[in-house]
């Protein structure tokens, strides 16, 4: 990305994790940023240290969703890029994996409005938007390794609403190809976030590393380079695909 770098991205979930990391990677690549999150002390915080402006939304309320975009516009004009990290990660106190007998409705129905609903919601209020956008739209949604794999921690229902990720960004790629703009989506695997930290003990580090044919858990920025890169000029010609950042845990 150039200096002259005009686009102005929104990124939901930056409060923590990947959606910070990917924020300060875009910051640094000269995008305009919003920084849009449920935990609004948290984007407040990181609009402060890198600039940008921080805006409150729980995406699983489709009105908040279409009330950010309208928040967005008037205070900082047209969205180009749309990241979203945000998402939930059901598990049983111990850390263990929660499995579906045991998910109770009112739980796998936040995981799916969540996870699932609200990356629709975006991607709804992106595309109505498309029209009005110029060169260099770029929508980069976020599955895991999960989905792909069946996971081996992670609670059925955090599955099955990461692999609807995997799907809506090939159909959003096709939607919105004809007015130039690239949808993909990054599967992180074992990343050092408080998410994985959920269900992940640090003496369990060396553990779990074994599993991954690098040997080591990844970190946010990693994934952040991905988004960074799907985000940029460079990417242009590259849509409707999964792009995977996870040590070699898996590969096809």
């Amino acid at each position: 990305m150039t200096r002259d770098e005009t686009r102005r991205a929104l990124i939901v979930g930056a409060g923590n994790g990947i959606g910070a990391a990917s924020a300060r990677r875009l910051a640094t690549a000269g995008l305009t940023l919003a920084l849009a999150d449920r935990d609004f002390g948290a984007v407040t915080r990181l609009a402060q240290e890198i600039g940008g402006t921080a805006f409150d939304v729980d995406i699983a309320d489709a009105g908040a969703v279409h009330n950010l975009f309208e928040s967005v516009e008037a205070q900082l004009g047209h969205v180009d890029v749309l990241v979203n990290t945000a998402a939930i990660s059901p598990m049983a106190p111990d850390g263990a994996q929660l499995g579906i007998a045991a998910t109770d409705l009112d739980l796998l129905q936040q995981v799916i409005e969540v996870n699932t609903l609200g990356t629709l919601y975006l991607g709804r209020e992106y595309a109505q938007r498309a029209n009005a956008g110029g060169p260099g739209g770029r929508v980069v949604l976020l599955s895991s390794a999960a989905a792909q794999l069946g996971g081996h921690k992670s609670a059925s229902v955090y599955i099955a609403s990461k692999g609807a990720v995997l799907s809506f960004t090939k159909g959003l790629a096709r939607e919105l190809a004809p007015h130039g703009v690239t949808v993909n989506c990054v599967a992180p695997g074992l990343i050092d976030t408080p998410m994985l930290r959920g269900a992940l003990r640090p003496y369990q580090d060396a553990t779990a590393a074994r599993a991954v044919p690098l040997n080591r858990i990844g970190q946010a920025d990693e994934v952040a380079a991905a988004v960074a890169y799907l985000v940029s000029p460079d990417a242009a010609y590259v849509t409707g695909t999964t792009l995977d950042v996870n040590g070699g845990y898996y590969m096809r």
